[in-house]
């Protein structure tokens, strides 16, 4: 069996399977795993091979990534060789591949307090920031599901979230009466087009309005 015959039959299993965002994440990473050893047998595809394919696709990448990228290529080997009943090791498993592309833990978060949270929101230098920092503190919303809201995704108090990240097609999330009035309000105001995202920006830029305001209140590592 050809590395190119093994993903067919992989992405055929996580079509049936597997969340959407799950797809989206295997997707483009299977294409290059294919290019790289679209002709070679699964049986002859050595660790040695892996770790160079990983070490030049993560090269740039974060540790958590590169765990990420590594697991992803666990995983196909794994589901292949179960699934083909082939007499091999899974190549992912040398002990050198396990050092170089291990998990990074880290410690866990400080979770503020809610006079903390609503000093953050109160200090918030313009009405975008407030917005921001209100959907994800009044309404639960992840900051990525913030970025991604549309003039469209608003109605009155509720709000529909395009693919969440729980791999559902959409989400509802309902606003305080006062949040909706204002996001309405600045919407109307930037004369925001419905197809338009409310609050453009990549998702680096989109902690500063955290961080600015955590710095009014002397917090520290605030993140979004």
């Amino acid at each position: 069996m050809t590395v190119r015959e093994a993903i067919e039959i992989f992405r055929g299993h996580q079509n049936n399977t597997v969340k959407k965002s799950t797809l989206k994440s295997y997707g483009k990473f299977l294409d290059k795993i294919q290019e790289r050893f679209t002709e070679c047998d699964v049986v002859s595809v050595s660790s040695e091979d892996i770790g160079k394919f990983l070490e030049e696709c993560t090269a740039t990448l974060n540790r958590s990534t590169r765990h990420l990228r590594y697991a992803q290529v666990k995983a196909f080997f794994n589901y292949i060789i179960e699934s083909a009943h082939l007499n091999i090791k899974n190549p992912c498993n040398a002990g050198m591949l396990l050092k170089a592309f291990k998990n990074v833990y880290h410690r866990p978060r400080k979770i503020l307090d809610k006079e903390t949270v609503d000093e953050i929101i109160f200090n918030s230098r313009n009405i975008r920031d407030r917005l921001i920092l209100e959907l994800q503190a009044r309404c639960g919303l992840r900051i990525g599901e913030v970025l991604k809201l549309r003039a469209s995704d608003v109605s009155g108090r509720k709000l529909l979230i395009q693919e969440p990240k729980s791999g559902r097609d959409a989400e509802v999330a309902f606003m305080p009466e006062h949040i909706a009035t204002r996001l309405t309000e600045y919407i109307a105001t930037k004369q925001i087009s419905l197809t338009i995202g409310c609050f453009r920006c990549v998702l680096h830029g989109s902690q500063e309005p955290s961080h600015r305001s955590g710095k009014k209140v002397k917090c520290k590592n605030i993140t979004s």
